[in-house]
């Protein structure tokens, strides 16, 4: 079944709310709504952001006359993707040249997150000291 919604794209800390076309699995949108959320134009030479320019060797696997596929153009820039359908969200993460360029720093990303007072904390602030970081997920 063939949908038009509006799904939130995050990349890197931005949320932007674009159109999308839902069919399947598959979320297409236009390239105009692509370039506004996340830099990158699709242009004849391939998908393009500032200097940097990717050659599209499946043009017509990328982009159709409904819009850009959205997984198509992750796999092309090198990036991962979460899609929830359900949700009407997706998310693009950084690609494997950036995080290695980062693990080569050894330094951490900064991040806020609350206590259990609910005291806001940033990693940033305690730069020089020796920090222990306790995860816990659910699943």
């Amino acid at each position: 079944m063939d949908q038009a919604a509006s799904i939130t794209l995050i990349d890197a800390e931005r949320a932007v709310e674009v159109r999308a076309s839902i069919v399947g699995e598959r979320v297409r949108i236009a390239p105009d709504a692509l370039a506004d959320a996340t830099g990158w134009k699709l242009e004849p030479r391939g998908l393009c952001r500032a200097e940097v320019c990717v050659p599209v060797r499946d043009r017509a696997g990328l982009v159709d006359e409904v819009g850009v596929d959205l997984a198509a153009f992750a796999r092309a820039v090198g990036r991962p993707l979460a899609l929830d359908i359900a949700e009407c969200a997706a998310a693009l993460g950084t690609g494997a040249a950036e995080r290695s360029a980062r693990m080569a720093t050894l330094e951490a990303p900064d991040f806020t997150l609350p206590d259990l007072a609910g005291r806001m904390h940033s990693l940033s602030d305690h730069r020089g000291k020796k920090v222990l970081l306790i995860a816990y997920a659910s699943w």
